[in-house]
């Protein structure tokens, strides 16, 4: 590492290694000052802790500047305690919970330091002063609470959902994960990297997220290996992700079909979510695309027969659909239940620093894909989906746009793939080497980081899943809202358990 510093981050590409000694090492004031000073700019926190093991006497943070296209990385000492920037910058908020939690550091200040994900507390420390079961209280003549879960009807993953209400109204909702926290994340940096169950791990983070969180694990490894994935691969790896957003885009559209009650749309859109994931089987054998995202490039190839098969399938599905989106939007019941429901504004998007479709549908134009390409990417562009409202109806609607724009890249790709061959050997990694990975998930950014140690060993490994941003979002757009509307703003914003209790 660097001596201390009080200037700016380095500056680095998206998936491209950079030495660790290159990265400034600030004071923790000045290390404040960096991260307000860029998020008041127009940059987000894309990763902000402190490593597990060897490199664990250090705090590192990789902010991402979307006008730039570029990923500021600094590093700063990993005392005892420090004054928090929630208060100042409330994007940090889950960043600052999960330090404290994880590695004991204090960030004073902290408007609500409760555990983020409730596990074992770390040894030799002061337990977290808000402990599992203690819940924001809202006071008052009428006030009432309403507790969800974590156990739920169906097949759903385990979260608590705390409701303050005064009648109908939800005037303020307390989120609790951590239910079931798999230690995925601590896998990753004890497991040799890219070995087979390395990437098992690193492909089911969020299993309906496989694609994209093996494309950003891999384009981690490749970096720091100094060793892209060839072209072929590149848009094997697209076409893989776009289908894995297709997928998922299609399903919401049906569940939040279903859940206001209009079933044409709920039927069609469950039959076409298993067409497309089927598209994924055929070039896998996986219907959610796992094993197929390899350190080096793909497993799988693409033949013409196969290119042509896919694509005679494509048509069908997307003619349908068009039929079953545009019942949603012509029908004035739905359009009455969507409109005005779990509305957030574009200030309250960025002060939170949301992701995905959830900030599209705020018109935030944000998007990995385009501010940083990487990939097919750098080739083949996508629009960027935007609305304004910020509401239920804006984050249908993102995700019908998106729906448009991924099956024509999907098409453009298998019209046109590369020739060459769909995976190289990869070298070892390289020594003393950091890498920042974003992937645009169907969810939103993926952040990965790793670095490597003297041997070029995985020294430390980071994940970031898109619903890390965004759960407080949905705790934002319920108040004031009907807490009957709470399942149709919820599956307008389908976050990951999973994903967040790595």
């Amino acid at each position: 590492m660097s001596a201390m510093s009080a200037g700016p981050g380095l500056p680095v590409r998206n998936a491209r290694a950079f030495a660790l000694k290159d990265v400034p090492r600030m004071n923790l004031a000045a290390f404040r000052d960096w991260l307000l000073t860029s998020c008041a700019d127009g940059g987000r926190i894309a990763a902000w802790f402190v490593p597990q093991g060897k490199a664990g006497g250090e705090m590192f943070a990789a902010l991402a500047m979307d006008e730039e296209a570029l990923i500021e990385v600094a590093a700063a000492p990993a005392v005892d305690a420090f004054d928090a920037i929630t208060p100042e910058c409330p994007q940090a908020q889950a960043f600052e919970r999960e330090i404290w939690e994880q590695r004991g550091l204090e960030p004073r200040g902290h408007p609500w330091r409760k555990p983020l994900r409730f596990p074992p507390s770390v040894p030799g420390r002061q337990a977290p002063e808000v402990g599992r079961g203690e819940f924001y209280r809202v006071e008052g003549e009428e006030v009432h609470e309403v507790a969800v879960g974590p156990i739920h009807a169906g097949v759903i993953e385990p979260g608590h959902f705390r409701f303050q209400c005064h009648g109908e109204e939800v005037l303020h909702l307390e989120i609790s994960l951590g239910y079931q926290h798999r230690g995925a994340e601590r896998a990753l940096n004890v497991l040799p990297a890219g070995s087979a169950r390395w990437m098992a791990i690193a492909e089911t983070l969020a299993g309906d997220t496989s694609v994209g969180h093996a494309t950003a694990a891999c384009q981690v490894l490749e970096a720091l290996a100094g060793r892209e994935a060839p072209a072929r691969a590149m848009a094997i790896r697209g076409i893989a992700l776009e289908l894995e957003r297709l997928a998922n885009h299609v399903g919401d559209l049906g569940a939040l079909a279903g859940d206001v009650g209009y079933l044409p749309t709920a039927s069609f859109c469950g039959r076409l979510r298993g067409d497309v994931l089927n598209l994924s089987a055929e070039i896998c054998g996986s219907r959610f695309g796992r094993a197929l995202v390899r350190p080096g490039g793909t497993a799988f190839d693409l033949d013409e027969k196969l290119c042509a098969a896919l694509l005679a399938r494509l048509g069908p599905i997307e003619r349908d659909l068009a039929g079953a989106v545009a019942m949603l939007w012509s029908s004035p019941s739905v359009m009455a239940r969507f409109e005005g429901a779990g509305e957030l504004s574009r200030e309250t998007c960025e002060r939170l620093g949301l992701v995905g479709p959830v900030a599209r549908a705020c018109g935030v134009r944000r998007d990995v894909r385009h501010d940083f390409p990487s990939g097919i990417f750098r080739f083949g562009h996508i629009p960027i989906s935007t609305w304004e409202s910020g509401d239920v109806f804006a984050r249908a609607y993102v995700r019908a746009l998106e729906i448009e724009r991924s099956f024509a890249f999907v098409r453009k790709q298998l019209e046109a793939l590369p020739d060459g061959r769909a995976r190289r050997v990869l070298p070892p990694l390289a020594a003393g080497m950091g890498a920042v990975s974003l992937v645009e998930g169907w969810r939103g950014e993926i952040c990965h980081v790793g670095f490597t140690g003297e041997t070029g060993e995985l020294l430390a490994y980071k994940v970031v899943d898109p619903s890390f941003h965004n759960w407080f979002g949905l705790a934002t757009a319920l108040r004031g809202q009907a807490i009957s509307d709470f399942p149709l703003c919820n599956k307008s914003f389908n976050l990951s358990y999973c994903g967040h209790d790595l």
